[in-house]
């Protein structure tokens, strides 16, 4: 990559729109760029976990004695060697309900019971299980939709944090595994369907999933005299220092996180994980301690969301959805996470991208005794996209209409309001669809297979609204020879983030992208944003960069004309700094703060006038073959197509779209943890949960940004990190229907299962 730019080179093509190469390539590809991973301390200490192996118990006791007789063993912690520093070790962005080490009880198979320290990591593992614990095994809940109504709770009571004011109302609340039951209720429902001349009710479901990051979680925290240092893996530096000072009862002022590149996130490394337990272990042991979980830990940590989703639709006689009723019940496991967040921003959207005037929607999230669900690319869409996509086909095709038809009869156009009750503004459903459409060559015949090889064709679109109100900060330093440097809290984890912002920078002030440097987060040098997730980041933090950038332009300018220079970006920069102080010396700083528009929903209706300040679109084609002798799926073509305002790195933007669309084509197909009857994960290891491989990778792949501007936007831009997901499963189950006219309501989409209804539609179902 190339960054030697002249300082008095005239830049005539503008930085936005510009296919700038990934600044950090060239370290990644050389092994020289940082990663918490390989971060190595002075006497640093290694913390490996000894684990619950029951699903919900009570304490009764813990044997450490073998563990802490190993040789090269420091310490052994539990729950209540924590509380001696932290008296009320709970930490969770929604609820303070999880433990930092088990306290009184275990509630799901996997979770930390005690720890143990050593110089070598291998010493603390070996150690570790020979830890023993005595429990009093009682019932467990698995199932989302059992758990929301069984006298067995993995709770005694809500305890919301701080964080989300609109949860205050749980507290204390007793009784109950419904973490948040998100109500939204539009029109006159009843009416709708006594009046409707169809109407159509299925249930979907989907299953949980692990995010897969190569690098797994992260943490090392150096205890200093009076204050800490965290190295961390994760999405959102901020708040780690928030939790973390919360946790202490310490300023924000003696807790510095840091990070820097990220091996994949996914929303697994957003608010706290693994930092409160090695925060702790450090403070106690008054060393450095690093923990590093292996692949099979990270399925015990955070996964996404299992789902039950009832839909029910009344349909007129011209074929228009009249009114929809939602069901959604999320699986969010044994510690709440960010999973309210999850049920109600996403629930909201069940509905899909349709003009319906009447609408019900119920989405709770459920505690049960399996591991947390929370923050997974999409933020609950693709769960929600694949039942109403799929619902949607089924009611096209019972009706004779074409898929593509009854969607462009029925999708949102902008100035209309969604079911929300927010108008839909810079939304291009239907250009999407379109787009779609043409690239398929929908409106032409294609080949439909032979024997026992048949194809089909689907399509799906899905909507998304971005997570608000958030708050982001950022600083641009701009030194005496015109160059660039960007402050901010924004975390490039594969998304090429950092190349996006230095392109904000580089337009704003006139220069070339590759003269604007990036800093790696860390709060004691960068300032505030609430988080990188839910694709908020080029929206959100755009805005406070650009505001940044101008700032410091404006001052550069004054700078410039009091020379009587004008302003013509480095060399005159150069020459107006030399002007003032006779030589190559001094800064001038630019600060921007943006925070997004939001009304809080009615407390009654669930509805608001500003639930959002941008929509995300996106919408899949597919192409494949079913082999109906086995089941085998062949994805023969793939065409994803997105809404992303105007793309501020087109070939970053395309790139995100095949990497969303194919990570969702691995959690449609293959990937799904499974669990005995006990709550036992069965398959915590790549060998066993399969994500996609490059054998799997379908032949043609597609992927377009269609033409728009999001005018509330920066530079007309806004997230697409998650838009190439929404519409892949509902697509594909689509096609295998149109293939060999079977109709599958379960995720994953597995060959045994397309077979299982190939020969029950026969009249020849298989023997379980």
């Amino acid at each position: 990559m190339d960054t030697k730019v002249s300082p008095d080179q005239v830049i005539d093509a503008q930085q936005v729109g510009r296919s700038v190469p990934r600044m950090e390539g060239a370290a990644k590809v050389t092994g020289r760029a940082e990663y918490i991973h390989n971060l190595r301390l002075p006497g640093v200490l290694h913390g490996k976990v000894f684990r619950s192996r029951i699903a919900h118990g009570r304490i009764l006791s813990i044997d450490t004695s073998a563990a802490r007789a190993v040789a090269g063993v420091h310490s052994v912690v539990t729950g209540e060697d924590i509380r001696r520093i932290i008296p009320e070790p709970y930490y969770g962005p929604a609820f303070h309900d999880q433990p930092i080490l088990a306290l009184d009880k275990v509630r799901y198979v996997g979770e930390p019971v005690a720890a143990v320290l050593a110089a070598d990591p291998h010493v603390a593992e070996y150690a570790a299980g020979l830890i023993t614990a005595e429990y009093e095994e009682l019932p467990a809940v698995f199932n989302e939709v059992e758990a929301a109504t069984s006298s067995v709770y993995v709770h005694d009571e809500l305890k919301p944090a701080i964080t989300f004011p609109d949860l205050k109302h749980l507290k204390g609340k007793r009784n109950t595994n419904v973490a948040l039951d998100y109500k939204l209720r539009r029109g006159d429902v009843a009416a709708a369907f006594a009046s409707a001349a169809h109407v159509f009710e299925h249930e979907f479901h989907t299953q949980h999933i692990m995010h897969t990051p190569f690098e797994p979680f992260v943490a090392l925290a150096e205890p200093l005299d009076d204050s800490v240092t965290i190295h961390t893996s994760s999405q959102m530096p901020a708040y780690v220092r928030l939790e973390i000072a919360r946790l202490l009862g310490w300023p924000e002022n003696k807790v510095r996180a840091r990070t820097a590149y990220l091996g994949g996130g996914f929303g697994a490394k957003v608010y706290v994980k693994i930092e409160p337990l090695v925060v702790a272990l450090a403070l106690l042991a008054r060393r450095p301690v690093k923990m590093s979980l292996t692949m099979e830990e990270q399925f015990y940590v955070i996964g996404k969301h299992a789902t039950t989703f009832r839909i029910k639709s009344a349909i007129t006689a011209d074929g228009r959805i009249a009114a929809r009723k939602c069901e959604v019940f999320w699986n969010g496991g044994a510690y709440a996470d960010i999973g309210p967040r999850v049920s109600q921003k996403s629930g909201f959207t069940s509905t899909g991208p349709y003009q319906i005037e009447c609408a019900e929607i119920d989405s709770a999230e459920i505690y049960t005794n399996l591991p947390p669900a929370g923050a997974f690319r999409g933020f609950g869409i693709p769960q929600l996209v694949w039942a109403y996509e799929s619902h949607t086909d089924i009611i096209a095709r019972a009706l004779k209409i074409d898929p593509l038809e009854f969607r462009r009869r029925n999708i949102l156009h902008d100035g209309q309001e969604h079911p929300t009750g927010t108008v839909m503004r810079d939304a291009e459903f239907d250009e999407v669809l379109v787009r779609i459409a043409a690239r398929m060559g929908w409106d032409q015949p294609f080949d439909r297979g032979t024997g026992t090889k048949r194809r089909g064709r689907g399509i799906a679109i899905g909507v998304k609204a971005s997570i608000a109100p958030t708050t982001s900060f950022a600083l641009v330093n701009v030194s005496a020879d015109g160059s660039a440097v960007l402050f901010c809290n924004t975390i490039d984890m594969g998304q090429a983030s950092n190349t996006a912002n230095a392109q904000l920078v580089a337009e704003v002030l006139g220069i070339a992208a590759e003269r604007v440097k990036v800093t790696q987060a860390d709060t004691d040098v960068t300032p505030f944003d609430m988080g990188t997730l839910g694709s908020r980041s080029m929206f959100h933090m755009g805005h406070a960069v650009r505001l940044a950038a101008e700032h410091a332009r404006t001052q550069l300018e004054a700078l410039c004309a009091e020379g009587g220079i004008t302003y013509s970006g480095e060399q005159s920069v150069a020459q107006g700094f030399r002007k003032k102080f006779g030589m190559q010396a001094g800064n001038i700083f630019g600060v921007g703060h943006y925070t997004s528009r939001y009304q809080a929903a009615d407390p009654v209706t669930g509805m608001s006038k500003e639930v959002t300040p941008f929509w995300m679109i996106g919408g899949a084609g597919i192409e494949l073959e079913v082999d109906t002798e086995t089941g085998h799926v062949t994805i023969l073509r793939m065409v994803n197509v997105v809404d992303a305002g105007r793309a501020i790195n087109p070939r970053v933007v395309e790139t995100q779209i095949s990497g969303a669309a194919l990570m969702q084509m691995g959690q449609t197909m293959t990937e799904e943890m499974i669990f005995t009857s006990a709550g036992e994960l069965t398959n915590p290891s790549l060998a066993y949960y399969k994500i996609p491989g490059i054998h799997d990778i379908p032949a043609s792949i597609e992927n377009e940004a269609v033409e728009a501007e999001t005018r509330n936007g920066p530079f007309g831009s806004k997230g697409v990190g998650e838009s190439g997901t929404f519409g892949v499963s509902p697509a594909i189950a689509n096609a295998i229907d149109d293939a060999v006219g079977v109709r599958l309501y379960s995720l994953p989409l597995t060959p045994e299962s397309i077979y299982r209804a190939i020969c029950a539609a026969r009249g020849e179902p298989l023997e379980d």
